[in-house]
């Protein structure tokens, strides 16, 4: 599916997803990765979310955003409460949800100028 949606010039934004993969100003991803409005880094996590661990969450944390968005995938799972901690120390919103409603969101909220990350599973 592709995303139209206007956007500040310059930030990353989702512009289409699908079975296996992302797009992001229109470059297609089919690994896990961490999107921010500047920046993205590929090979974030494993396939799923049972292989997240608390040092997954802790690099996000460390990029100081208002929010971070956790994708899980084609299907919502919700990752051991116990591994957002890092997040949660540091006064940060977390919200989870499957990954085509994360890009979605995180549009919304880019748009908005929102500090917001985008943490995905793509599977």
């Amino acid at each position: 599916m592709k995303i139209e949606q206007t956007l500040n010039e310059g930030s990353n934004a989702f512009t289409g997803y699908g079975d296996g993969y992302v797009e992001v100003g229109g470059k297609r991803f089919a690994t896990s990765l961490v999107v921010s409005a500047k920046s993205h880094i590929e090979g974030w996590a494993g396939g799923s979310i049972e292989q997240l661990t608390e040092a997954h969450f802790r690099m996000l944390a460390e990029m100081a955003p208002e929010i971070v968005l956790v994708g899980s995938g084609k299907a919502f799972a919700f990752p051991d409460p116990s591994l957002l901690a890092p997040l949660y120390a540091a006064g940060i919103g977390v919200e989870v949800m499957d990954t085509r409603a994360a890009c979605r969101t995180y549009n919304l909220l880019l748009g908005e100028g929102r500090n917001v990350i985008a943490a995905l599973i793509v599977d």
